[in-house]
């Protein structure tokens, strides 16, 4: 009877994380059309292939490399490709079966992979109108490779950094990501940026700021709806289990939690911006949307529904005034990523122990400071050697024709061009 309870519970935990790894992976879609949405007509080729290719990198680096560097274990080669009923249930038998999670190490890798692709995807969008592509793809290649699962294995990988000191022995938890994924990509994309320098006309000699609209708002939203159903998967995926009534709950709680803390985040932000600019600004709403979400990913299972609507509204307003001042600095961000997912993940962290009394404050600090500074510094490294070696921005003929004439040799909308 064991045995039985134990497969079935095996079933569904499996199967949990394999559609939980099918919704993240759409987030992939919501990245490209959100990206697609804010830069200009010229650029929406280039912006499309880029987030096509990093998936496909992510998925193949994860797996030469990226997860065994970030969990241990050889999974290119052998691993999880065999399937041992008989062995899995004696090493059940033997560590005496409590309930915890059991799922196929294949479907977890799976549901870990995508996230190395959510990651890179937040690099995208920050570098975007003026990157070439291939610099970017070869950075693709180090950041899944290298540089995320090295810190994914100081955080949900339990190891030591550098062997100096292990972050969850100082009270730090990230639930599902806020910062070991989205500030990861966001100190990525930082990196980038400063080596990268803004757009032509983006600021005048002046200091003013120069508002360059995106060309397809439609596609902006419709993106923004595709990462907030993403989303569910990515926070209530991280439960990493379904099959008994307490965990059940949770898995309830984290998909209401998450859902609430889009809405408190999106309407903040659009209240805001109503305050600010005197209209309604869907480019603040939507981005006010995605940062509720971030706020909440670091700790969506113990608030309460008004704690994650209040978390997800901070988030909210906080990227508004994030946006508006990277821009007085004079770092271009063309889809407010890097206010998203680094500094509003900075917030999530800080969040946790409001209602993980588990949870430091101190240790929230220090694995923000150790994610941030990691990727931060390895990211700036990798940009300036493909900088010496092979430049990472386009000339400025080609970026005033276009990224997709320039890199793809073909135009998204080639009906609307000049007479």
């Amino acid at each position: 009877m064991e045995n039985q309870i134990f497969e079935l519970q095996y079933a569904m935990d499996t199967f949990y994380f394999l559609v939980c790894g099918a919704l993240v992976m759409w987030m992939a879609a919501g990245f490209a059309m959100l990206e697609a949405g804010l830069v200009r007509a010229k650029n929406t080729t280039e912006i499309l292939t880029k987030n096509v290719a990093l998936f496909a990198i992510s998925c193949i680096m994860y797996l030469v490399c990226g997860y065994a560097i970030m969990y241990g274990g050889d999974i290119f080669l052998s691993g999880i490709a065999d399937f041992d009923l008989a062995g899995v249930l004696s090493a059940s038998a033997e560590n005496g079966f409590d309930g915890d999670s059991v799922y196929s190490g294949a479907s977890d890798f799976f549901f870990q992979v995508v996230f190395v692709a959510t990651a890179m995807s937040i690099v995208s969008g920050a570098v975007a109108e003026r990157m070439k592509l291939w610099a970017f793809l070869i950075f693709a290649v180090v950041m899944t490779g290298v540089i995320y699962p090295l810190e994914g294995s100081w955080t949900w990988g339990g190891a030591e950094v550098f062997g100096m000191y292990n972050l969850g022995d100082l009270g730090f938890s990230d639930f599902a990501g806020s910062g070991i994924v989205h500030m990861a990509g966001a100190a990525a994309a930082l990196a980038g940026v400063l080596l990268l320098g803004a757009r032509k006309g983006k600021y005048g000699p002046n200091g003013e700021v120069h508002a360059i609209p995106g060309s397809n708002l439609p596609l902006a939203a419709l993106g923004t709806f595709i990462l907030w159903m993403g989303w569910f998967g990515f926070n209530g995926g991280s439960v990493l289990k379904l099959g008994d009534a307490a965990n059940a709950h949770s898995v309830a709680m984290v998909f209401l939690n998450t859902n609430t803390a889009a809405a408190g985040g999106a309407i903040a932000a659009l209240i805001v911006a109503r305050i600010l600019f005197g209209k309604a600004d869907l480019t603040m709403l939507l981005n006010g949307a995605l940062a509720g979400l971030v706020a909440i990913t670091a700790e969506p299972s113990t608030p309460s529904a008004l704690q994650a609507t209040l978390f997800g509204a901070l988030g909210g307003v906080l990227v508004v005034f994030s946006i508006l001042t990277l821009d007085k600095l004079k770092i271009d961000d063309p889809v407010g990523a890097i206010s998203v997912h680094g500094v509003v993940g900075f917030l999530g962290l800080m969040l946790v122990p409001v209602t993980n009394g588990d949870v430091s404050f101190s240790g929230q600090l220090i694995g923000a400071a150790t994610i941030f500074i990691w990727v931060f510094v390895a990211s700036l490294v990798v940009w300036g050697i493909l900088k010496a070696v092979m430049g990472i921005r386009v000339s400025e003929e080609e970026e005033y024709e276009g990224m997709d004439i320039a890199d793809c040799g073909m135009e998204a909308y080639p009906e609307f061009v000049k007479g």
